[in-house]
């Protein structure tokens, strides 16, 4: 679902891992759709377009809701550009000669840097809501649906790297922490 003037938001921090357990924790449905929701929406779309990201989900800026928004390319190179609320994940059979799962470098805003191959479905959906509370889909395949299974994963309370081996996940965070330390190692 589309959302016109989906860039007029405001840009909040991005929440990085071990920081705060919103991120870590299933975020709660969303049971009041009013003016708050869309501009949490607008502030997720900015938020992801200042942070350079191609999906967001909602405990990503600290807010405590089952909402994500996307804006990344398919296999074809089309732009999937959306945002549902309330997300329920489909992985998807593939079509014709489609491969059914794909290896591929992953990364997150809430893990700022390294990136780790990881595999997802080639090909996902997600149902939901918008913003009144109106059923509305996105399907997608290859990069975008990774992002679909990335951002639902988030909405669970989990990060790609909690799905890495224990010792790579462990690497990953130092990285992300740098010298001066400003992720949890």
């Amino acid at each position: 679902m589309r959302l016109p003037g989906r860039y007029d938001g405001v840009a909040r921090p991005i929440v990085t891992y071990g920081t705060d357990p919103v991120l870590h924790r299933r975020c709660a449905d969303v049971t009041t759709f009013d003016r708050e929701l869309r501009h949490l929406v607008l502030d997720m779309f900015a938020s992801m377009q200042a942070a350079d990201g191609v999906g967001l989900a909602a405990n990503q800026i600290g807010v405590d809701a089952q909402v994500f928004v996307i804006d990344c390319p398919d296999a074809e190179g089309n732009d999937v550009v959306g945002y549902v609320v309330n997300p329920r994940l489909t992985v998807l059979e593939p079509l014709e000669d489609e491969p059914e799962i794909e290896r591929t470098e992953e990364g997150c805003l809430s893990v700022p840097g390294p990136y780790a191959e990881l595999d997802r479905a080639f090909r996902a959906r997600v149902d939901g809501v918008d913003v009144h509370g109106d059923p509305t889909s996105i399907e997608a395949t290859g990069m975008a649906a990774r992002c679909l299974q990335h951002e639902c994963d988030h909405l669970e309370g989990t990060v790609y790297v909690d799905r890495l081996p224990a010792e790579q996940r462990d690497q990953l965070l130092a990285e992300a922490a740098g010298p001066q330390g400003d992720l949890p190692a």
